[in-house]
């Protein structure tokens, strides 16, 4: 227990000293599509497609009970298990978050692919498709960066190649952004 703990506590400083600008970077692109009225679509598999549903849900209800906003338009393409189904059966699993972002992803939209190996299949067509449509892609990656890195236009790359680590510097991660966007956006407003 004290070597995870110790860890988990070395992987966060990592990010601190590694990660900082890339988190600031990818929270300007969401404050930036939210100002204009656009929203983030969230994809990601298993223990990820979790973390984007809890991303989601901070942004559409809140982070902060300081601080009094309306929702903000963040949909998770990781919830909904008739669409993820019928697209599995229909059009095979690794089509079926590109299939979201093609019908709910419009121009000036972000989508957020999260995948810990940087490889995922399914979350690299959804990005392929998001360029496509003129979204900007962030994506949470981790190790190396995998095959996600070079396609993206802003990563977050958790310094660690323990899959536990990464997914704890995900949400650890995604908490700072999502504080980001809320004082961007209503700090002022408190």
């Amino acid at each position: 227990m004290a070597d995870s703990l110790t860890e988990s506590s070395e992987t966060k400083l990592k990010i601190l000293s590694e990660c900082s600008g890339d988190i600031m970077s990818a929270a300007d692109l969401i404050v930036k599509a939210f100002k204009n009225g656009n929203k983030l679509l969230l994809c990601g598999n298993g223990g990820s497609a979790a973390d984007c549903q809890h991303i989601a849900a901070e942004l559409i209800i809140r982070l902060s009970h300081k601080i009094k906003r309306p929702a903000l338009p963040a949909i998770a393409l990781t919830t909904d298990t008739s669409y993820l189904t019928a697209g599995g059966n229909d059009i095979g699993f690794d089509n079926v978050f590109a299939r979201g972002v093609e019908g709910l992803g419009n121009k000036g939209d972000v989508l957020l692919g999260i995948s810990t190996s940087g490889n995922s299949v399914n979350v690299i067509k959804a990005i392929e498709m998001a360029k496509s449509k003129g979204m900007k892609t962030i994506a949470f990656l981790g190790g190396n960066g995998g095959k996600i890195k070079s396609i993206i236009d802003q990563s977050v790359i958790i310094p660690s190649s323990n899959v536990q680590r990464i997914q704890e510097g995900h949400i650890t991660v995604a908490h700072i952004i999502c504080e980001i966007v809320e004082e961007e956006l209503y700090g002022s407003k408190t």
